[in-house]
């Protein structure tokens, strides 16, 4: 059960930041963001100290038809990289002292055992879903309880903030679909060059997305349906994760567009997830600035990021602490003896 954000303690932590030694306001967005964090938290201090990434991993049956500028090896070599602890979210996560933590739930090779990598694999990746769903109903079903499962031992280990993360090749042509089907966009406008395709390569995507939002016309409205039959193992594993860790009263940092597709399908799924999300960043592609639009997210940062990973997520964390810490640290007028306004 996902519980509504917690006023008494909204309120006691505004009543606190109004004795600190500031102008009320004056810090801005930290401000609203460590009310939005005590809501949710339920606590008058609330704390980012125990971070973690879940990042999601799986293939895409899509991938054959040259959607991706990458193949579809890259996706079980990546994850060997985030175990061995060499990619741009690990060096991130290091430096914000978050954990790493790589969800197998449906690379299309057998990853060998690692630290930090979770086997949950469903399939060796998803179906084609211009020739079908992607997944069956029994196989959504474990994707989404897959990512609930980490999120709840997550929770168990103490875990006060869960960054969304994912890898997959093939999935910004999933999550370009997720995006059209639930916003009534057209393919075109929701696919972007994801890793670096070429013209060709986007005439492809735009082709394939179209092609599954035609057969599949009549499951779209259905939340779940449309899920099942446009989205990957990784994109409802991260749905799930959101759900779970909105019920376990932990805020949920989103990263990039696959990880917005994730989690616009977590609202459609359960609307009451939605104020649990914090949306860490808007990427360079202008499917993102849809979907963040469509779920009236207003962004942390504005890089130019178009990675995934995680990457964005874990950058957002150093803002999130610092408005926990403002409001926990800082001394108040009576305390520094510092006269208030009149």
């Amino acid at each position: 059960m996902i519980h509504p954000l917690s006023t008494r303690a909204q309120a006691a932590a505004a009543a606190r930041q109004q004795q600190l030694t500031k102008p009320p306001g004056a810090l801005g967005r930290l401000e609203e963001l460590v009310l939005l964090l005590a809501g949710i938290q339920d606590r008058e201090l609330p704390q980012v100290e125990h971070p973690r990434v879940l990042l999601a991993a799986a293939d895409h049956g899509i991938s054959k038809h040259g959607v991706s500028a990458y193949p579809a090896a890259v996706t079980a070599q990546m994850c060997l990289n985030f175990c061995a602890g060499g990619a741009a979210v690990n060096v991130l996560a290091r430096q914000a002292g978050a954990s790493v933590e790589i969800l197998d739930v449906g690379v299309a090779a057998e990853l060998p055992a690692q630290a930090g990598l979770i086997t949950a694999k469903i399939a060796l990746g998803t179906a084609d879903f211009t020739a079908g769903p992607a997944m069956t109903g029994a196989q959504l079903t474990a994707a989404l309880t897959a990512g609930a499962a980490r999120a709840q031992a997550a929770a168990d280990a103490g875990c006060d903030l869960l960054v969304l993360g994912e890898m997959g090749i093939g999935n910004t042509t999933s999550a370009a679909a997720l995006l059209a089907a639930a916003t009534g966009h057209d393919a075109a406008t929701c696919c972007g060059r994801g890793t670096g395709i070429d013209d060709y390569g986007l005439a492809r995507k735009i082709a394939v997305v179209n092609h599954g939002l035609t057969r599949h016309r009549a499951l779209l409205p259905d939340p779940r349906a449309c899920l099942a039959a446009l989205g990957g193992f990784e994109i409802a594993a991260l749905a799930g994760a959101a759900i779970a860790a909105a019920e376990r009263r932990i805020p949920v940092v989103v990263d990039g567009f696959i990880s917005s597709a994730a989690a616009l399908s977590a609202v459609r799924l359960e609307p009451l997830v939605r104020p649990y999300l914090i949306f860490s960043h808007v990427g360079a592609e202008q499917a993102h600035q849809l979907a963040l639009q469509h779920l009236a997210a207003v962004p942390l940062l504005d890089l130019g990021l178009r990675l995934g990973e995680g990457s964005g997520g874990v950058l957002a964390i150093h803002l999130l602490r610092a408005a926990c810490r403002t409001l926990s640290d800082m001394a108040t007028f009576s305390s520094a003896g510092v006269s208030a306004a009149t």
